[in-house]
């Protein structure tokens, strides 16, 4: 039997785009359009749900609303939140409230793929009734999509970590396709049947840390209304996969390392030692060993999670696995949506693709050709089906180009770029876009050419937020702020 999740959301075009994510997995999926019908939904005895993705911000009744009067029925169903707003005031109350596990909006495909199998295998501990979904592990291996010399040694490397647990790190640039790597060495483990969790280290508030990783009791803080178990316990006898491991505070990798180490954990407020059995794969955007040198990374950690390093290259040193992927993502969003006419590319279009150095890698290159098959009319992709990349490659205006301007389709899917800003004015995302000077040859006012320069800047790095961040030589948490304050929305931003 398929596990049934229902999805909340005011927002008719997410609601469709969950469903389908959902389906897609081998769930079976009920909608509802605000707090007070899902609740209702909810209290129906004929449709028990084995998780719930919550939307935080709707017009009659909010997400955390939803959870407390849930709590007051003892409904005990995993909640997932939904929020356009990743802030960390945002996450604890989610978390305090009783959230099971929380996805900034656009939801990357695999982060929600992580949260719903988390999420639909604590129910099935709880009710004692085994659930099903389409996934298959071996899936991961087989999506490895890619002819060039530099990933045929990435894939043989994957094979001998895979025959054994010796710990994993993972490095590479935003959007190679490092926790894809992560999910085939598991795919073809000894472990291959056990869990896969996957921890985002980059975005877990610092205080919560602790009740994330290892779980807290009831109690163990204010705020603390419910046990909750943790990740590690979560991956106990699988995989724990670090994402963004150079992203830990220094004070939170003491206590990793510790749990590492010893193989066991102590959850916050409890006396009880757990011990876990888990195999450890890390990933990491970051140099470590300037970190460490920095002072950001403790060494010990390093070498207890570097055993077995695999360095991914970037996409632009492996132009040959262009085609290879074009044609797959082709094949893959047909088969999505029907209505989609292209199922070639033209010879002039792939060169385009060839050249451009795609600083956001397979993800950027993924979402590119979603962006053209939403374009083009014909049943073969043209360069003027891609007018952002003719736009990056040949410094182009984008407006000089035919075809409409390029718009996010798919929420599910990230890494597009943003386009309005403040006073609803088009940002062109191009180099040498940046004017000082308004068309009366007066200087322009601060925050048009300080919000100019954040959507470039998304863009151009393929919406990896931190590398944004730390190239505009600000916090990820003013980034965001500044996203909210200028309206730039959240269109152009990938899961990192």
């Amino acid at each position: 039997m398929s596990a049934q999740i229902l999805i909340v959301d005011d927002d008719p075009v997410q609601r469709r785009l969950l469903e389908g994510a959902a389906n897609r997995l081998g769930y079976s999926a009920q909608l509802c359009d605000g707090g007070e019908a899902a609740l209702e939904a909810m209290s129906s005895e004929a449709a028990p749900f084995d998780a719930i993705l919550l939307d935080l911000v709707m017009p009659d009744i909010d997400g955390l609303e939803v959870m407390h009067a849930m709590r007051e029925r003892d409904i005990e169903t995993p909640v997932i939140v939904l929020t356009a707003q990743g802030g960390i005031e945002v996450v604890i109350s989610a978390m305090r409230a009783g959230a099971f596990d929380f996805l900034v909006k656009p939801v990357a495909p695999e982060r929600l793929k992580t949260a719903l199998q988390s999420a639909v295998k604590v129910t099935s501990r709880q009710t004692g009734v085994a659930t099903t979904s389409a996934y298959d592990p071996a899936i991961a291996a087989r999506t490895m999509v890619a002819g060039s010399e530099s990933m045929d040694r990435v894939r043989g490397l994957m094979r001998k970590a895979a025959a054994s647990d010796i710990p994993v790190l993972i490095e590479g640039e935003s959007g190679t396709g490092k926790e894809l790597i992560a999910r085939a060495i598991q795919a073809e483990s000894a472990r291959r049947k056990k869990p896969f969790v996957v921890v985002n280290c980059g975005a877990i508030p610092e205080n919560l840390i602790e009740s994330i990783l290892f779980g807290h009791e009831k109690g163990a803080f204010t705020g603390a209304t419910e046990k909750h178990t943790g990740k590690f316990v979560e991956a106990d006898g699988g995989t724990l996969f670090l994402d963004e491991i150079g992203e830990l505070p220094v004070e939170a990798q003491v206590k990793l390392l510790r749990a590492i180490q010893e193989g066991e954990i102590e959850p916050v407020g409890s006396r009880t030692i757990r011990k876990v059995d888990i195999r450890f794969i890390s990933a990491t955007n970051r140099d470590l060993i300037e970190g460490i040198k920095a002072g950001r990374f403790r060494e010990d950690l390093f070498y207890r999670l570097n055993v077995f390093p695999i360095l991914v290259p970037p996409l632009r040193q492996r132009d040959t696995d262009i085609p290879v992927l074009v044609r797959h993502f082709i094949d893959m969003y047909h088969r999505e949506e029907r209505s989609f006419r292209a199922r070639g590319i033209s010879p002039r279009a792939l060169a385009l693709l060839q050249s451009h150095d795609w600083p956001g890698n397979i993800r950027q290159l993924q979402n590119a050709i979603f962006r053209a098959m939403v374009l083009c009319d014909g049943d073969v992709l043209e360069e003027a089906d891609f007018p952002q990349i003719q736009a990056q490659v040949h410094g182009i205006d984008p407006k000089e180009l035919s075809g409409p301007p390029e718009r996010p389709r798919d929420p599910v899917r990230n890494d597009f770029p943003v386009e309005t800003g403040v006073r609803g004015q088009k940002l062109l995302a191009e180099p040498d876009a940046l004017k000082l000077l308004d068309t009366s040859g007066n200087v322009r006012p601060l925050v048009e050419i300080e919000a100019e320069a954040i959507a470039f800047a998304i863009e151009h790095y393929g919406g990896q937020m931190s590398e944004v961040a730390r190239r505009l030589g600000i916090g990820r948490s003013t980034l965001y702020r500044k996203l909210k304050e200028y309206d730039l929305g959240h269109a152009g931003i990938a899961a990192e």
